[in-house]
């Protein structure tokens, strides 16, 4: 098995502590010191959003919420997910709950996702996989580089997305789940997000930006005073092959609990199912 763990050290809880009391601090003053920010924020917006990738890094880890909505046979549907990731070791954990089916009949069993530089490992996936098996994907084979195909976008690949940011505009001040944070819509081109992403993220935003209908991603970016990414909102563009159109999806993904321990275990090779997955 591979292991990979995330432990908070003490002066990590120290500097986290003396960053909240400055935040503190600052919404007491007179409000000059925010207006100041704000203009930076407007000035540079393309850089700020360029540089959320890397300050996710730096927080460590975070717990995450996902949530997919995508429009199919004139029905909508959501598929939404909860975990954690470790954005160090660039590995994370998602339970993934699908929709009822449009009788309400079928339930679906969560499906259990690991997140890992190139792979994605799916526990519950469908009909034909044992129950103690997990099903292996090279992320570099999907044409949306599982920015869709899992039901979650993987968080870090989602920060990476802005990396291809190259227009931007700061929207303003606002409050999210009890955070300020500051609000910037724009577009990102997914061909430039693979050249500067990550070696764990450069193959499958590369198959993502050959694979969707447009290689440009509209977003919207909720980042707090410390440069996280509190919320991220993407619109996604493919081609279905069987009804030969285009179906938008819209990704979001929530951080929040920054720092929490990630223990994220990937699945022995004997572990991994071999066989054909059911349709």
């Amino acid at each position: 098995m591979v292991e990979r763990q995330r432990r908070r050290r003490d002066g990590a809880v120290v500097l986290a502590a003396a960053a909240a009391g400055l935040m503190v601090g600052a919404t007491g003053c007179s409000g000059d010191g925010a207006a100041a920010d704000d203009a930076r924020a407007a000035a540079n917006p393309v850089e700020v959003l360029h540089r959320a990738a890397g300050t996710l890094v730096g927080a460590g880890s975070s717990k995450a919420s996902t949530s997919m909505e995508m429009a199919t046979g004139g029905t909508r549907v959501t598929i939404r997910g909860e975990g954690v990731y470790d954005y160090e070791a660039q590995v994370g954990r998602l339970k993934v709950l699908l929709p009822q089916d449009p009788a309400g009949i079928d339930e679906h069993r969560p499906i259990t996702e690991l997140l890992a530089p190139g792979a994605l490992y799916m526990k519950n996936r469908g009909a034909g996989v044992p129950a103690d098996k997990w099903v292996r994907v090279d992320t570099a084979t999907l044409s949306d580089g599982n920015l869709v195909t899992g039901g979650a976008t993987d968080p870090f690949a989602a920060a990476e997305l802005l990396r291809g940011a190259r227009e931007a505009t700061y929207v303003g001040r606002m409050s999210f789940a009890g955070t300020p944070v500051r609000h910037y819509r724009g577009t990102a081109d997914l061909t430039a997000a693979a050249r500067d992403a990550s070696p764990g993220n450069r193959a499958a935003l590369r198959a993502a930006a050959k694979g969707f209908a447009t290689a440009t991603v509209p977003f919207d970016a909720y980042l707090d005073d410390q440069g996280r990414i509190r919320k991220i909102r993407h619109r996604f563009s493919f081609v279905n092959g069987q009804h030969k159109g285009t179906v938008a999806v819209a990704s979001t993904t929530l951080l929040y609990d920054f720092g929490v321990p990630v223990d994220v275990r990937l699945p022995a090779a004997k572990d991994i199912f071999a066989g054909r997955i059911a349709e």
